[in-house]
């Protein structure tokens, strides 16, 4: 069992902590494996044509990789998780601002899922077993088992994962081997667009499904022995496992001009198939929303007991549930998202560039106030990214890329104009 002690959440994994990186990357692949991954290879298959589908696809996968590859190399080689790495570059003061909306999203994310795993339980019951039954004690289960499994710590679901990864490439081989049951590969490209949804609208529906994982990625990365082997991590997950993911949903909507994942499943006789993605997918991918969150509010307020903090963010997220929040949720939580992606930025150059002894194990310099550049930096970055999702400035027509990237021009620019400790 991982105990509080062991989660290191507030200094650095030491040596003695640290596995080789695919065992961690069984995590990250659970992930990719997740519902909302094959949903949105399903949604951009059909608002357009599938050979512009594969290139957003593509693109999409190449963008997470490369954001990711810095993130989780960060993690692996200072053993911090991200709520650390925001303490040291942004100051306390404007790290616990960072955080707490960080374990806001993700408590948010936490709730949503559990309604989501709900509604499609429910539905997968009634075509698959003919039953109904209410949605309460699917949501009460799920965040009691998502929950308790998350007091074990990361070491537990990195087991679970290793358990499940191998399910759920079968699923994916199945999807893929049951569409092209129903017509072949060069028949289902040669379709028409299914809607009008442009390059870079695409592009930032794949990446934005999938970037604040991999801004967090330093949560399980810290765990790597060596830098590399994060980026041999996010190699695996986002240009291989998620790209093949998304692809499998997207071939499989395609084949049947379904643009319901369930439907199709059924259609395909693999309705028990679809029961695996939600139910080990979503349990992996909300034990690890609350490890993170958890780890957001201990590296702020790090004197609550670990197991408590656990079981309350946990309750919270499940309540969260029974409201219903998948209906009035996730606007907030879409522009919520857009914000975080500048903090990469920030962390990147601070670490890479400007500042990187502040950051060993030595010397760890958390400062008691704000480092007014890099939150200037943060929230110049979080209003680009806000207009481009609204159309009104766009440099790259992916707003994620065009805040990372000025965030960090930004702050790069401040730092050696008013000194790299401003």
């Amino acid at each position: 069992m991982t105990t509080s002690n062991d989660q290191f959440s507030t200094e650095p994994v030491p040596d003695s902590h640290t596995v080789v990186w695919y065992r961690v990357a069984f995590v990250s692949a659970m992930v990719a494996f997740s519902l909302p991954t094959f949903l949105t290879g399903v949604e951009v298959a059909m608002a357009t044509t599938p050979r512009r589908a594969l290139e957003i696809l593509t693109v999409g996968a190449l963008i997470l990789t490369v954001i990711g590859s810095i993130t989780a190399a960060i993690g692996a080689s200072a053993r911090l998780n991200s709520y650390m790495l925001n303490r040291i570059a942004f100051g306390d003061g404007g790290a616990a601002i960072v955080n707490l909306a960080f374990a806001l999203s993700l408590l948010g994310w936490f709730g949503v899922n559990i309604d989501l795993f709900s509604g499609t339980v429910q539905r997968l019951a009634v075509d698959v077993f003919d039953r109904s039954i209410p949605s309460w004690p699917v949501e009460l289960f799920a965040g009691l088992v998502m929950t308790v499994t998350t007091v074990f710590g990361f070491r537990a679901i990195n087991l679970l994962s290793i358990l499940l990864v191998p399910v759920l490439m079968l699923v994916t081989v199945q999807l893929i081997a049951g569409a092209l049951d129903v017509a072949p590969l060069t028949e289902l490209m040669a379709r028409e667009s299914g809607g009008d949804l442009s390059f870079g609208d695409g592009v930032s529906a794949v990446v934005g499904a999938v970037i604040i994982g991999a801004v967090i990625l330093p949560d399980v990365t810290r765990f790597i022995r060596h830098w590399t082997g994060g980026v041999y991590l996010v190699l695996v997950s986002y240009l291989v496992i998620e790209f093949i993911v998304t692809c499998a949903g997207g071939l499989a909507a395609t084949a049947l001009d379904d643009a319901d994942l369930l439907n199709v499943m059924i259609t395909m006789g693999i309705g028990g198939s679809a029961f695996a993605i939600v139910i080990f997918g979503s349990w992996v991918l909300n034990s690890l929303n609350l490890y993170s969150a958890t780890l957001s509010v201990e590296s702020t307020v790090s004197h609550l007991p670990n197991t408590l903090l656990i079981a309350a963010l946990g309750a919270l997220g499940t309540i969260a549930a029974f409201f219903n929040i998948l209906d009035y949720f996730l606007d907030f939580l879409f522009y919520l998202a857009i914000v975080f992606v500048p903090v990469a930025g920030v962390v990147a150059v601070d670490y890479l560039f400007l500042r990187r002894s502040a950051y060993e194990r030595e010397h760890l310099e958390l400062q008691p106030g704000i480092r007014l550049a890099a939150v200037a930096s943060w929230g110049l970055g979080a209003c680009i990214a806000l207009m481009g999702s609204l159309d009104w400035l766009a440099f790259t027509s992916v707003a994620a890329i065009d805040a990372m990237l000025v965030s960090a021009g930004a702050y790069f620019a401040m730092a050696k104009a008013f000194g790299g400790r401003s």
